[in-house]
């Protein structure tokens, strides 16, 4: 197992470019010490940590035209365009069977990052029993206007990629000196101004927070991807990402351009994973 940090970014059904490359790394048995997921990220790195090698991607296709799985259906009549009852329960417990004593075995800390709706703050939740936690995972993906508020304790949480998308910092700030960061964004991707404001300010004028936190969304991003160059240059971060735009959309019905784009991952990962060994394997400093 690596001593570094390994973060997730979110991005919808564009996450399955995520999975390739975490089944990549199974297939090479490369772990790491500390794993922070976000949104989709976090979902991902579920069976990464359990070792369900090419998991994530059969969840991800397996049940498209699986009747209120990820539908408007099940958005006006849960709340939530996915499902929460079919993902977060009968999928992991009954039709594909999450190894949860696989995950007690990992000897890392896991992380599934989800935003505080009050606070606005990133919350940064430890995963330990991956039964009992779910909902700290589902909280993290769990997507403005399209899902319910999650309650953890006296809390609400949404999707963490509204307050912390890409948590290289707070990987360095627990004292990881190595980052792999894996990106669901290509090169030269630059964060736009929202077009849903005012949906956002509607919906969230309880919780001012979060749609405050949306209008400077594209600022705080663009931020992050600034701070993660700089940590490339000085060999403190390793970024694996898309190399072009990809016309997945985040909530895709195509099969074959999920099947595409998670074989880009794949072989992105593979193709750089030489100089990846070599920048984990080289001592710190």
């Amino acid at each position: 197992m690596y001593q570094a940090g390994l973060i997730l970014e979110g991005g919808g059904m564009k996450g399955v470019y995520t999975a390739g490359v975490l089944d990549y790394f199974l297939d090479k048995g490369i772990e790491f010490s500390s794993v922070y997921g976000v949104s989709a990220g976090a979902c991902h790195m579920c069976s990464y940590l359990s070792k369900q090698r090419g998991r994530a991607l059969d969840v991800m296709v397996d049940y498209l035209d699986t009747r209120r799985y990820c539908s408007v259906e099940s958005l006006l009549t849960t709340g939530n365009l996915f499902n929460v009852d079919i993902c977060y329960h009968l999928i992991p417990e009954y039709l594909y069977p999450y190894d949860y004593e696989a995950f007690h075995r990992y000897q890392g800390k896991a992380y599934s990052v989800a935003t505080d709706i009050v606070t606005g703050r990133p919350e940064y939740f430890r995963i330990r029993d991956m039964k009992a936690d779910i909902d700290k995972i589902r909280a993290s993906a769990s997507l403005p206007l399209v899902s319910r508020n999650v309650k953890i304790g006296d809390h609400y949480y949404l999707d963490g990629g509204i307050s912390d998308p890409i948590p290289l910092q707070q990987s360095v700030m627990d004292g990881n000196q190595k980052n792999v960061v894996i990106m669901t964004k290509e090169v030269g991707f630059v964060r736009k101004p929202s077009g849903q404001l005012a949906l956002m300010k509607a919906r969230y004028r309880r919780y001012p927070r979060v749609w405050q936190l949306m209008a400077g969304r594209h600022i705080s991003y663009n931020e992050q991807l600034e701070y993660i160059s700089r940590q490339q240059r000085e060999g403190k971060a390793f970024v694996i990402r898309p190399k072009t735009p990809s016309d997945v959309g985040r909530v895709e019905k195509d099969r074959d351009k999920l099947y595409l784009l998670y074989q880009q991952g794949y072989d992105d990962a593979e193709e750089c994973g030489g100089e990846l060994l070599r920048y984990l394997d080289t001592p710190a400093g």
